[in-house]
């Protein structure tokens, strides 16, 4: 049997708890928040005192805070990118399938979806961005699309996924916290709400690599293997700005929430520590030998990590950002 009909008959039995995992891990859309909740409502008469009350408690946000929510907003808003990506990974099919594994996509989908319009109508209300040069980074990144090096392959896609959903967690728990260490707390709840969202799919998506575990251990071991051999990459890893080369102005974004602390190198070896631990990779038994070896080098990673991270130093180069005014 190929490789993708092995792939194909492992997502078919996993996706026949498709129903349970959307109930488990998505909210219900009618009690589910919405941007709205968190923002100035234009119907209010006091609409626009509210605005300047916004605007007043983001003025003092320091420029690599702003750098960073706004990449985080515009990674959010590249959503279009990761549902055409997932609806193409094997054993996902939105034609004969449409509840099946698509279904989770599209619902999926549909809860991302706020985080990008909750953060964006934040900075387009407190005054501090350049919303054209945002919104032009924006449609490069999905013009531009990315390769995270996964293919079609649902393992390693969902290996992607569970680490990406956790970094985002990350990053936007940290954000959260540093908008309450700078008194503002109705950011700080922004990006609290979005973190825990972020938490809930990881939970999905680590879910989905335990299950394929129990039934096909040696080639989820490899695909892990794989993806971290590769690195993970960041899904907005080709952003740029007007008159930039692809990727050039991530780089700038990830230095600036490396200064900050939002998402570091440790916090991606802690990411890949605690994936080790709650898929029991040191005992999970029937390994084939290639499977072995690839839990050897998986497990003694976040050691060889460690090691690397400690002689990196974070650029300490100031970048102006065409996005913030």
């Amino acid at each position: 049997m190929e490789l993708s009909n092995l792939r194909l008959e492992v997502m078919k039995f996993v996706g026949q708890k498709i129903d349970y995992f959307v109930d488990e891990f998505l909210k219900p859309i009618d009690t589910n928040w919405q941007p709205t909740d968190f923002l100035p409502d234009s119907r209010n008469e006091d609409f626009l005192i509210q605005v300047k009350e916004l605007r007043e408690t983001a003025k003092d946000l320091p420029y690599d805070y702003i750098a960073v929510l706004i990449g985080d907003t515009i990674t959010e808003e590249a959503l279009p990118t990761y549902e055409s990506w997932l609806i193409d990974v094997v054993g996902v099919d939105q034609v004969d399938e449409p509840n099946g594994w698509a279904k989770w996509v599209r619902a999926w989908t549909a809860e991302e979806n706020r985080h990008g319009d909750l953060l964006n109508k934040f900075l387009y209300l407190s005054g501090r961005v350049n919303m054209r040069a945002m919104e032009t980074s924006t449609q490069y990144l999905i013009a531009d699309g990315f390769d995270i090096g996964t293919g079609r392959d649902p393992y390693r896609n969902f290996v992607y996924t569970s680490f990406q959903e956790l970094a985002t967690n990350i990053s936007h728990r940290n954000t959260a916290k540093l908008a309450k260490e700078y008194g503002n707390t109705p950011l700080a709840k922004i990006c609290g709400v979005i973190a825990a969202d972020e938490m809930r799919h990881a939970k999905a998506y680590k879910t989905f690599i335990s299950h394929i575990f129990e039934v096909d251990p040696s080639e989820m071991m490899l695909a892990f293997e794989d993806m971290m051999k590769k690195k993970i990459v960041m899904p907005a890893h080709f952003l740029r700005e007007t008159g930039i080369n692809m990727g050039q102005t991530f780089s700038h974004f990830s230095d600036a929430a490396q200064r900050l602390g939002v998402y570091t190198t440790y916090d991606y070896i802690e990411i890949m520590e605690s994936l080790l631990k709650d898929w029991k990779i040191e005992g999970i038994q029937n390994l084939n030998d290639a499977g072995e070896k690839a839990r050897d080098y998986l497990m003694a990673l976040p050691s060889r990590l460690r090691r690397v991270a400690e002689r990196t130093k974070i650029p300490n180069i100031e970048y102006q950002f065409s996005w913030i005014s």
